[in-house]
């Protein structure tokens, strides 16, 4: 049963959720809608009970000390609510959580339970994927939909893929036989720098949402955390002539892919972001798909990005040959079938 008690009557909602997990490489996805709640100091309305979804012998509650008071946090999917003014407000439901270990169904009928009494307008699940990308380039961000009216007026991806999915893939498609908007940002991680965090990837997915929702999204320190990050990552790459040289053959594959992508579509939308950013305005409707320059950070302990434990040394690690959503890596996959590349990466930490 769900009881919104103290929850405003919200403006025009729309939700955003990410999940940790399967569907989060580097933990971008998460980290976005963790940034817009700390951002907009969102309120936490509603917990699921975690008994019902998660294995505890997977996902493991911690015990910590309240004043010297010992106390469990459970593994769960959190809700929030942040109000959001201006001459156009509206509101967002931020869904955090980890992907569920059991009763999918069940999980998404009660995330659409609450999106159905809020009045939610439309979803959007955010997600990162491991891909062929290179460092050095704006982060590449797919917005794929099951709905073709949809795909169609908001000039988004309708998928194709099939092949095994995570809850972002469920979710979705429980929105769509519900009637519920819902569009998936998929922002494709470099799979030899895939230890999180990825601030780059975070930046751009906020960058590709505020395109899409219509709202000017604070971004704090995170521009310069991606340049910090970059920065380190560049400097290991320049430390190995083999990863220096993997890295550039990314990077002329994905100039050579991308160099019709120099249109003046794409011009007028970064013009449109950078005078968005100088008047402190709302933003446009959504745009054409596409990854937006974006950068992420921590240079901090950036060594054990490249490393290969077993020769003790740091090189690119042959690339894991991911599942395209679309017929290929980076940013025309829905992202599901490379999550298991992400699977495989979490299983090494």
């Amino acid at each position: 049963m769900i009881e919104l008690e103290g929850v405003p009557e919200l403006i025009d909602p729309v939700m955003v959720a990410a999940f940790e997990g399967w569907n989060d490489a580097g933990d971008a996805a998460s980290t976005a809608v963790a940034h817009l709640d700390r951002e907009w100091k969102g309120e936490v309305f509603a917990a699921l009970d975690a008994e019902d979804y998660y294995d505890f012998q997977v996902n493991r509650p911690t015990v910590w000390l309240d004043g010297g008071v010992r106390k469990i946090t459970w593994p769960t999917t959190r809700l929030s609510v942040v109000r959001i003014g201006g001459e156009k407000p509206r509101d967002l439901v931020l869904v955090r959580g980890i992907e569920p270990s059991m009763r999918w169904r069940s999980f998404c009928n009660e995330i659409l339970g609450f999106a159905h009494e809020l009045g939610v307008e439309m979803v959007v699940i955010l997600g990162a994927l491991l891909g062929d990308t290179p460092h050095t380039r704006p982060v590449p961000v797919s917005g794929i939909t099951s709905d073709s009216d949809l795909a169609r007026t908001m000039d988004l991806e309708e998928t194709r893929y099939e092949g095994p999915t995570g809850i972002v893939g469920i979710l979705q498609e429980a929105c769509t036989h519900a009637g519920v908007p819902a569009v998936s940002l998929w922002a494709a991680v470099p799979h030899y720098v895939s230890q999180p965090p990825n601030p780059k990837a975070t930046l751009a997915l906020l960058n590709r949402l505020e395109d899409l929702i219509g709202l000017r999204i604070p971004l704090g320190e995170l521009p310069e955390d991606a340049r910090a990050w970059q920065l380190g990552v560049d400097q290991l790459a320049a430390e190995d002539s083999e990863v220096a040289e993997y890295v550039q053959t990314l990077e002329e594959a994905r100039d050579t892919a991308e160099l019709p992508e120099a249109t003046g579509e794409a011009i007028a939308r970064e013009f449109e972001r950078y005078l968005r950013r100088r008047d402190g305005g709302p933003g446009p409707g959504a745009t054409g798909p596409g990854g937006v320059p974006g950068l992420a950070t921590d240079g901090g302990e950036g060594s054990s990005y490249l490393r290969d434990t077993t020769s003790g040394r740091t090189r690119p690690p042959k690339p894991p040959r991911p599942e395209p959503e679309a017929g290929e890596s980076g940013p025309d996959n829905d992202a599901e079938g490379v999550e298991g590349g992400d699977e495989e990466d979490s299983s090494e930490d």
